[in-house]
C-alpha cells in the first residue's frame, strides 16, 4: 500500500490518475464517499502493490535506496536505471513491496447489555480475517470464585469461520472498576482460587476458548507475589488442557516502577509463566487527562524496550488503540472528560469543521483543532495510516510477537489494509 497525505487542491480523481488506480478503488479502501471532499492532511492508503516515490532535489539512486530501505540493485532493475544515472526532480520511481513477516494480531471487543450489538458483530466479521485472536471483554470474577459471562451470541461462529482463536478474558472488574480487594480475595484464598480455575476451564470448554487471558489490574502492591503464584498454578492447569495462557500488563519502564497500576505486575515472572503477554501501550492521552497523543511512539518504545530486558521478544504483544479523543480547551483537571472518537469519525469531524489535519512527527500522531458552535476550542488526537505504520515499523524493528487492539467497533479501515500489507497474520 501507498500512504498518501492529502495536499491542498487534491481530489480522488487526480490521485487516481497519479497512482494508476480508479477513484472508486481509493474510495473503497478508505471507506470514503466520492461526493465528500478530501481533508488537507488526511492520510489515505492507495491500493497498489508496492509504492511510488517522487524524486526530490539532491536524490540519487543510492540515496533513494538508503532512504527507503530498498535493495539498490532491485530499485535500479525495476525502474530501468543505472547506478550513476542523474534523477530528474519529480520523476516517479516504483518501490517494490518488502517481504512480509509473520505476526499475531489480537483484538478485544466489549459487548454491553444482554446481547452483542449488530454493529459490533459486523465489526468482528470484518476484522476476523486479519486476526489471530478475538477477545470478548470480559468474564468477571465473582467473590465466590464463579464467573459472570459477557454476551457472546455469534462470536464463536464468526471466529471459527476465519480460523480465529477465541481468547477468554478474565478480569477483577467489580462495579465497572478494577478491584484490588476482589483480587486479594481470590489470590489468597485457595478454596475460592480452585473454584475459580474450575469455572474458567469448564467455561473455556463450553464456548471453545483456547487462550485464557488474565487481565488482573489495580492490585495491592503486597499481592505481587501472590499473583505470580496464582499464575503458575493457573498455567499448570491450563496447559494440561492444551490451552494457551496469556496476561495483560500495565506499561512499565522499570522493575521498580511504583504506583497502583504497576507494582503488582512483574514483567520477568509473567515472561516466564505466560505463553505471551499483551502490554497496554496506550492511554498516555486519556479521557480525564491533558490533551496529548494516546500512544506516542517514544513512550511506547521505552516500554517495549524494558519488556525486552525481562522476557523474550516472541512473548510480547504491543497494545494499540483504535480510537482517539476530542478535548475541549482550555483543559481543566477534573473538568469535562474528553470524548472518544474513531479515526474515521475524526476525519469526518475535520471535514465538517473545515480543519486541517496536522502531524506530530516526534509522537507519530495526527491531530487538529476546531471551534464548536458555542465558541469553544477543541483539539483532537487520533490515529491514521501514518501513525499505525510507525507502530508496525517498531514491531518489526524489535521483532516482537505481534499487536493487540483495544477495541473493535471503532472504524479504522486503513489499519486492516496495512496489517495485510505488512504481515502474514498467524492463524492457530
Amino acid at each position: 500500500m501507498q500512504i498518501h497525505v492529502v495536499q491542498r487542491g487534491q481530489t480522488l480523481y487526480r490521485l487516481a490518475q497519479a497512482y494508476g488506480v480508479t477513484a472508486a478503488e481509493i474510495a473503497e479502501a478508505n471507506q470514503l464517499s466520492p461526493q465528500n471532499s478530501l481533508v488537507i492532511g488526511q492520510a489515505l492508503v492507495i491500493p497498489i502493490v508496492g509504492s511510488y516515490y517522487w524524486v526530490q532535489p539532491g536524490d540519487s539512486p543510492y540515496l533513494v535506496a538508503r532512504k527507503l530501505g530498498v535493495d539498490l540493485q532491485t530499485l535500479l532493475s525495476v525502474n530501468q536505471l543505472t547506478p550513476n544515472q542523474p534523477l530528474r526532480v519529480g520523476t516517479r520511481l516504483y518501490i517494490p513491496p518488502a517481504p512480509k513477516r509473520e505476526a499475531e494480531v489480537n483484538a478485544y471487543l466489549e459487548p454491553r447489555g444482554k446481547e452483542v450489538a449488530p454493529a459490533l458483530l459486523k465489526s468482528a466479521r470484518e476484522a476476523a480475517p486479519h486476526l489471530t485472536y478475538m477477545a470478548p471483554f470480559s468474564f468477571l470474577i465473582q467473590r465466590d470464585g464463579s464467573l459472570q459471562a459477557p454476551p457472546l451470541d455469534d462470536l464463536s461462529d464468526i471466529a471459527a469461520q476465519d480460523a480465529v482463536t477465541l481468547m477468554m478474558v478474565v478480569t477483577n472488574l467489580e462495579n465497572n472498576q478494577f478491584s484490588a480487594e476482589l483480587g486479594h480475595i481470590f489470590l489468597t484464598n485457595p478454596t475460592i482460587q480452585n473454584q475459580l480455575l474450575d469455572n474458567i476451564l469448564s467455561t473455556a470448554q463450553q464456548y471453545g476458548f483456547r487462550d485464557i487471558h488474565f487481565d488482573i489490574e489495580h492490585l495491592y502492591p503486597a499481592d505481587r507475589v501472590a499473583y505470580n503464584r496464582f499464575l503458575r498454578k493457573a498455567a499448570a492447569r491450563i496447559h494440561e488442557k492444551g490451552y494457551l495462557m496469556s496476561t495483560a500488563l500495565a506499561p512499565k519502564t522499570s522493575a521498580t516502577q511504583a504506583g497502583e497500576w504497576y507494582s503488582a505486575h512483574d514483567y520477568k515472572a509473567h515472561g516466564e509463566i505466560a505463553d505471551f503477554v499483551v502490554i497496554m501501550t496506550y492511554e498516555w492521552g486519556y479521557s480525564g487527562g491533558p490533551p496529548m497523543p494516546v500512544s506516542p511512539i517514544g513512550p511506547v518504545r521505552q516500554v517495549l524496550e524494558y519488556a525486552l530486558s525481562e522476557m523474550p521478544a516472541s512473548k510480547i504483544m504491543m497494545g494499540q488503540n483504535l480510537y482517539g479523543y476530542d478535548w475541549t480547551l482550555p483543559y481543566v483537571k477534573g473538568g469535562p472528560f474528553a470524548k472518544a472518537i474513531s479515526p474515521q469519525a475524526a476525519i469526518s469531524l475535520a471535514r465538517k469543521q473545515n480543519a486541517q489535519i496536522l502531524y506530530d512527527y516526534t509522537a507519530q500522531a495526527p491531530y487538529f483543532h476546531y471551534w464548536d458552535d458555542a465558541g469553544k476550542e477543541h483539539v483532537v488526537w487520533f490515529e491514521d495510516a501514518r501513525s499505525i505504520q510507525a507502530k508496525f515499523n517498531l514491531l518489526k524493528e524489535l521483532d516482537i510477537r505481534g499487536i493487540s487492539y483495544w477495541k473493535l467497533g471503532l472504524s479504522f479501515p486503513q489499519n486492516w489494509l496495512l496489517i495485510e500489507d505488512n504481515f502474514n497474520v498467524v492463524k492457530r
